[in-house]
């Protein structure tokens, strides 16, 4: 074999993903997992119930449709309606995938060409950085600081140059918890139009939001309509991480070219859990607001308990993550902090640095997640308490 490396130049330095890496540690070491965010309960019982009907019934298991199963479909067009007010045509203008996930990598292989700019908010999820990379675009990141983590307009339009081709935005955000006001989104939506970008936006964590922070998709917004892919899942807003039902919503000639990435990565996937999933989204308003109390309730209870050990908490307005900062304990940094945290406390974290691509930048930070039962929050919280000594 010739010299030349194995792997595409365009995922040099990717490598496993800090979340395979981390959740092996925790099995190697028995260590409370507060590092992956995935809930350790499942769902609704109605929505696991749905799902074995669709496999009794034989529905979904052979190829679904290539768009996705009609029903879901329909329920994803009603679920914008009854939230945003937004309407949909199901059969043009949305579109099913494997998660989220599978939504941004055939977002970008879609939409993006060789050499194109994408500027991005940083800290990002780490599988924008591969999808940009696998489509040949450069990433370039607008920086959210601590405390607030809001992001600086100014900076934005500075950074908008001729080869920008689009906005990757994410909110509620993953992993600082900050959701976008409508005054920042109807700025950015401003600077959309006068530009003529696409907006593409992550918004999984959608009816995660606390303290009255609320989501409002940048669709909804003037003049965004025909330029932004909103993107959401299951996962998240139901504790079915493992079923990987995600969506793609645009206008119909975004949504056809999507399609035509996605057609050739997945096809199509679960089949039967499309059908429960349509049924999810129509759950009464007593379920998302149960969940959102829920949820905020123990992200109250962990971040109590990590302020008792001494980190410095960044109090998130949505998603299920807190961001921390390990300065107090003379700490520098964050992934020698957690790869050693195991051992020191049992408990394992994901440090924040890796989604960063300026130097330096989010060195301290430490994310935990709080979509754990409460006995494993506390248990985790008492461990965390070593450091204090």
């Amino acid at each position: 074999m010739s010299g030349r490396p194995l792997l595409n130049r365009r995922l040099g330095g990717l490598g496993t993903t800090i979340f395979a890496e981390m959740s092996a540690l925790a099995a190697e070491t028995g260590a409370i997992n507060l590092g992956q965010g995935f809930p350790d309960t499942d769902g609704p019982e109605s929505v696991r119930e749905a799902a074995v009907r669709a496999l009794r019934d034989g529905r979904g298991n052979q190829y679904p449709p290539g768009p996705g199963v009609p029903e879901l479909r329909e329920a994803i067009a009603h679920h914008q309606q009854r939230f945003y007010d937004i309407e949909l045509d199901p059969d043009a203008e949305v579109l099913v995938t494997a998660g989220a996930t599978e939504a941004i990598a055939a977002t970008m292989l879609a939409l993006l060409e060789p050499g194109d700019e994408v500027i991005a908010f940083e800290p990002y999820y780490d599988s924008y950085a591969a999808c940009i990379a696998m489509a040949g675009a450069l990433r370039v990141p607008l920086t959210l600081r601590a405390p607030s983590f809001r992001p600086d307009l100014d900076e934005l339009r500075s950074k908008i140059t001729p080869q920008t081709r689009l906005l990757l935005l994410n909110t509620p955000h993953n992993p600082t918890g900050m959701v976008l006001t409508t005054e920042e989104q109807s700025a950015i939506a401003a600077l959309a139009v006068e530009q003529d970008l696409l907006v593409v936006t992550d918004e999984v964590y959608e009816h995660l939001t606390f303290d009255g922070a609320a989501h409002v998709p940048i669709a909804s917004l003037p003049g965004m309509r025909e330029r932004t892919v909103s993107i959401s899942s299951a996962g998240k807003t139901f504790s079915y991480t493992g079923w990987k039902v995600g969506w793609v919503m645009a206008e119909g000639p975004i949504v056809s070219a999507v399609r035509t990435a996605k057609q050739y990565l997945t096809y199509v996937s679960a089949g039967p859990f499309q059908y429960a999933i349509a049924e999810a989204l129509r759950l009464p308003d007593a379920y998302f607001d149960g969940f959102r109390a829920d949820l905020r309730r123990k992200r109250d209870l962990l971040g109590d308990g990590l302020r008792a050990a001494g980190f410095e908490v960044y109090q998130p307005q949505g998603t299920y993550f807190i961001t921390t900062d390990i300065t107090p304990f003379g700490e520098k940094d964050a992934y020698a902090f957690c790869r050693a945290l195991p051992e020191r406390c049992g408990v394992v974290a994901i440090p924040n640095s890796v989604f960063y691509d300026a130097p330096g930048a989010g060195r301290t930070q430490v994310r935990f997640t709080f979509c754990k039962k409460d006995e494993v929050l506390a248990e985790a919280t008492s461990r965390l308490r070593r450091l204090a000594s």
